[in-house]
């Protein structure tokens, strides 16, 4: 199981801070996730980047360790 935790727009599009997820690729997890939050969460996830166990990570095929921590982090604005 992974443990994904979602933050600020990405909280507010799956309706919760944090799941238990079975995955075992980032594109596994994304394709669950959107199943399990629906629409809005699939319109948001997209944009936003994940952190593996606090390591960014762009590849689909990455694989997933039971236990890992992922974390949803939606692009942020600021200076």
């Amino acid at each position: 199981m992974v443990t994904v935790r979602f933050f600020a727009g990405a909280r507010a599009a799956a309706g919760v801070a944090e799941a238990r997820v079975s995955a075992t690729t980032v594109a596994e997890l994304k394709a669950v996730l959107v199943k399990e939050y629906g629409a809005e969460l699939a319109r948001v996830l997209p944009a936003c980047g994940l952190l593996v166990d606090g390591v960014s990570n762009h590849e689909d095929l990455s694989t997933l360790t039971d236990g890992a921590t992922v974390d949803v982090l939606p692009p942020f604005a600021g200076g």
